[in-house]
């Protein structure tokens, strides 16, 4: 019997960049939020007597083989569980393929989510599961454990060390998607490259990340929990929160005093000027309709704004139009709803 499940987007909203590091990795430290928005993940699966694996795709572009984040969730969930399965998941995307929101991570744990209930595994059966599925997703991906957290979230080390954070009330946000590729494993060579004309060193990055993983913290700390009324309906502006107000609070002025921002601006704008065009309009700053913050998110090349309301949202989007940048309005999802709201179908 197929299970669906929303596989919600993320944004960065800040990430802090170390120097390379001597095993070739970059220490990091970022705040990553999930958004309403989602794709849906269909996964059908019964056990068998070898496992067998089959994944298909409403879009072209995503692999479906054993490249696949939510293959390789499957592949790796079924080995360290030791238990063979026939299993099937339909990718049917509705997020961009590539542009720092997650997509793909996100798809890998909701692949996961669906497995689970479709061969019922819980952490009854299997007590050591919840540690084991973490260390799992690291093993798919950097950005993959946030997903099974949900909502604000502190990332550090590579970013797959993930610790749960205050929720912040849902924001209204606006997603630029503009036709620009930025490569990430390109944007790291050209930090490093950066890095290395400051001479910012391992030690020195490390003391930066430090202290803005604590001004995080500390921002994160007098965050109250939101009203969770209007949670349970399925009527919002992507089918998960309810039509609510205008919910943004001082929380996200705290967050940006904190001098919270994005590494990667560095490197990406000057190689895609429209990208930093982009954040501007979004920013629209010095009018009533400003965005509280504005950034890339990840490598790119997706950028976002946070505003006070729809109305101000919906203003970024007509601006983003006269550029001739495609965009979508969204919200942030805190993380009661993210897992209320995971689990869309089960037939």
């Amino acid at each position: 019997m197929p299970t669906t499940v929303r596989s919600h987007a993320k944004i960065n909203l800040g990430l802090g960049i170390g120097a390379p590091r001597a095993d070739g990795f970059h220490a990091l430290s970022t705040v990553y939020q999930t958004l309403e928005v989602h794709d849906r993940v269909r996964v059908t699966a019964e056990r068998a007597e070898a496992t067998k694996i089959q994944l298909s795709s409403n879009d072209r572009r995503v692999p479906t083989d054993h490249r696949n984040t939510a293959w390789k969730m499957a592949e790796f969930a079924l080995e360290s569980l030791r238990i063979h399965a026939d299993v099937h998941i339909h990718i049917e995307k509705q997020l961009p393929v590539q542009g720092g929101l997650g997509a793909g991570s996100a798809n890998a744990v909701a692949a996961l989510v669906g497995l689970e209930a479709e061969l019922g595994i819980s952490p009854e059966a299997f007590p050591d599961w919840p540690a084991q599925r973490l260390h799992l997703a690291a093993r798919v991906g950097s950005d993959v454990p946030l997903f099974l957290i949900g909502g604000a979230i502190l990332g550090l080390d590579r970013g797959q060390s993930v610790f749960p954070l205050p929720d912040l009330p849902p924001i209204w946000t606006v997603i630029a998607t503009p036709a620009v590729g930025v490569s990430t494993p390109q944007a790291f060579r050209d930090w490093d490259e950066l890095c290395a004309q400051e001479g910012l060193t391992e030690s020195a990055s490390a003391d930066k990340l430090n202290e803005l993983s604590r001004a995080y913290a500390a921002c994160f700390a007098g965050v109250e929990a939101p009203n969770e009324a209007g949670y349970e309906a399925q009527s919002g502006s992507s089918g998960v929160l309810a039509v609510g107000g205008d919910l943004a609070g001082p929380q996200v002025s705290a967050l940006v005093r904190t001098g919270i921002a994005n590494d990667f601006e560095r490197v990406v704008f000057p190689q895609h000027p429209l990208l930093s065009e982009i954040k501007r309009t979004l920013a629209a700053s010095g009018t009533p309709e400003a965005a509280l913050y504005a950034s890339l998110s990840g490598s790119g090349s997706a950028l976002f704004g946070l505003y006070r309301g729809e109305r101000d949202a919906e203003a970024a989007r007509h601006r983003l139009r006269e550029l001739g940048v495609e965009s979508f309005v969204t919200r942030t999802l805190p993380r009661a709803p993210y897992w209320r709201s995971m689990i869309l179908l089960q037939d």
